[in-house]
């Protein structure tokens, strides 16, 4: 049987807890043997957003998957500079691995024929798109039909609310896992 891995691409600034729970659960209900996070280096669709350095990030993804045997990264995207096109990643991953299943949520389905040359990706990857209990399904585009929809948790946690918190000296526990707490409070990230 070949193996099956999961790719999960994002800004993870910083990785929080919800990714954990969601990656831990695609992982299982698709039977893969390891998910692969891929900090992007600048997002297509947020080329506005200013994100903690690259390092930072990468580092964080590194302490939070630390010891978990099924979930990997990658830093191709902060390595090749520029917009970071999904594209571009799953072209330089299927060299690598056999089958690949390219994990997105359910507002990116949305917008996917706005991705770059999403019709390759989908030739590169599955389409596995986490959808949520409180998801309205609505305008639907031709690649729904091609996508698996997984029903995951819902779990409130984002990002931008924990670097709130942290530029207001509220605690992060329970948020972020304890060693990416640590480096965030080591490092003043999200201080200024």
């Amino acid at each position: 049987m070949k193996s099956k891995t999961g790719i999960l691409g994002g800004t993870f600034d910083p990785v929080h807890n919800g990714h954990l729970i969601t990656a831990q659960y695609v992982l299982e209900k698709r039977n893969l043997d390891k998910i692969i996070f891929i900090p992007c280096n600048i997002s297509p669709h947020k080329t506005d957003l200013l994100s903690s350095s690259a390092e930072h990030r990468l580092n964080m993804v590194k302490l939070a998957i630390n010891n978990i045997p099924y979930f990997d990264y990658s830093d191709y995207e902060l390595n090749a500079e520029g917009v970071s096109y999904t594209y571009n990643t799953l072209l330089y991953l299927s060299e690598k691995y056999e089958s690949l299943e390219l994990i997105i949520g359910y507002d990116n389905l949305l917008v996917f024929e706005k991705w770059y040359q999403p019709d390759e990706i989908i030739r590169l990857a599955s389409l596995v798109v986490m959808k949520r209990k409180t998801d309205i399904e609505e305008k639907r585009n031709r690649y729904f039909e091609k996508a698996v929809l997984l029903d995951t948790p819902t779990i409130e946690i984002s990002s931008t609310d924990i670097r709130e918190r942290v530029r207001n000296n509220l605690p992060v526990d329970f948020l972020v896992p304890e060693s990416v707490k640590k480096y965030i409070y080591e490092t003043n990230l999200y201080r200024q």
